[in-house]
């Protein structure tokens, strides 16, 4: 099995997850998160006095599937994530050792 984390912009997060679901996958979680991704206009743009910086206010969707999967997932997350920035956020594959349910 793969575990895809995927860090992209808060105003892709809905066009990501709903090609994801189209495309069969089911089992996703986000989390909004503060990151450094570059801002794409002021509005989205703030300032942490914790970090001394520029921030913003990213999504980080996880997602696992089967190995003959992550390859589709991963296009997918990349296609609808796009901002027309040259960064616009970021994905990492990793892999699973195990996985259980919760009855």
């Amino acid at each position: 099995m793969k575990e895809i984390k995927a860090l992209i912009h808060c105003n892709r997060a809905a066009d990501v997850v709903h090609a994801l679901e189209q495309a069969g996958f089911r089992n996703l979680s986000l989390v909004d998160v503060r990151g450094t991704l570059p801002a794409l206009d002021n509005q989205e743009r703030n300032y942490s006095l914790e970090l001394g910086e520029s921030i913003i206010t990213e999504v980080k969707l996880e997602l696992v599937c089967e190995d003959d999967q992550a390859e589709e997932a991963v296009r997918l997350i990349r296609q609808y994530g796009r901002t027309g920035q040259e960064t616009a956020g970021w994905v990492y594959l990793s892999e699973v050792d195990a996985a259980w349910p919760i009855p």
